[in-house]
């Protein structure tokens, strides 16, 4: 498959791996639409439940098999941010390749929510998310630059490490239904929110068939050791980890310094004398 998007970049020799991107995104979902047809089951007034996710992409330089319009292996996908299954908000994802494509528009009816193909050019994807009925009636759109070539110019291009561009982001949903809310009391990566008075929390959902969720989750995925740690949980450890060489050294240097001041004081005792 080759597409003849204008975005290619020449003369540039080694891929790169993108680092975590800041946690700054949060895309607020509208409030579902009421509608007798649908079922959606009893809402939560002033309750929002935040759920991580994260898009991007993976590309692989061929070497010595590429050629004129084949040049990289990619594959673009949503994932949740800690590789939880995304399948039990999203029902299907759509992703709209460049027109030069054949069928450039594919959907994908189950998790993994991802597409892999080959080419040679930089395009943007969009990606549309299509919640379940008691989750969001609204779907998501989400834009996203497919990245084949590193951005230093200057670097050699590897069969073995890819180019990799990740984003996070956040997806709110405002009143969420007590179905939709008793769901997420399985998924790790989401807080659940603090539930106003008089309300308590639905029995959780039982798990599904555990070869289905496995088969939802990324976190045995192929391409997962090239995935972005976006855990909080890691993060606050690398950081208290940190933290401690930092207190280590500063330690060190106060040792150097009494050492040095205590010989100091015993060259000037005997200058002294």
């Amino acid at each position: 498959m080759t597409n003849s998007s204008s975005s290619k970049k020449h003369g540039q020799d080694q891929p790169e791996l993108s680092g975590p991107t800041p946690k700054s995104q949060r895309t607020k979902m509208g409030k579902s639409e009421d509608n007798e047809k649908k079922n959606l089951g009893k809402k939560l007034k002033d309750v929002e439940i935040s759920v991580p996710i994260v898009y991007g992409n993976i590309a692989f330089w061929l070497g010595k098999k590429a050629s004129e319009y084949q040049s990289h292996k990619w594959t673009v996908y949503v994932r949740g941010a800690t590789n939880e299954d995304l399948g039990t908000i999203v029902k299907r994802a759509v992703f709209q390749l460049h027109s030069s494509f054949n069928n450039p528009t594919r959907v994908v009816e189950s998790p993994p929510f991802e597409l892999s193909e080959a080419g040679w050019g930089e395009f943007e994807v969009a990606i549309t998310l299509y919640f379940h009925s008691d989750v969001c009636d609204k779907p998501l759109n989400l834009y996203h630059h497919l990245k084949l070539y590193p951005e230093d110019e200057n670097s050699s291009m590897s069969t073995k490490k890819p180019v990799v561009v990740e984003f996070y982001d956040e997806i709110v949903f405002p009143d969420p239904s007590e179905a939709f809310l008793a769901r997420m009391q399985s998924n790790p990566a989401v807080n659940l929110p603090r539930l106003p008075a008089g309300h308590t929390l639905p029995p959780p959902i039982p798990v599904e068939d555990a070869s289905k969720r496995r088969k939802g989750d990324t976190k045995d995925h192929s391409l997962s050791q090239w995935f972005t740690n976006f855990s909080e949980a890691d993060e606050l450890l690398q950081l208290a980890a940190a933290r401690q060489q930092v207190q280590a050294h500063i330690a060190k240097l106060r040792r150097q310094i009494n050492l040095i001041d205590g010989q100091h004081q015993q060259l000037k005792s005997s200058s002294d004398q």
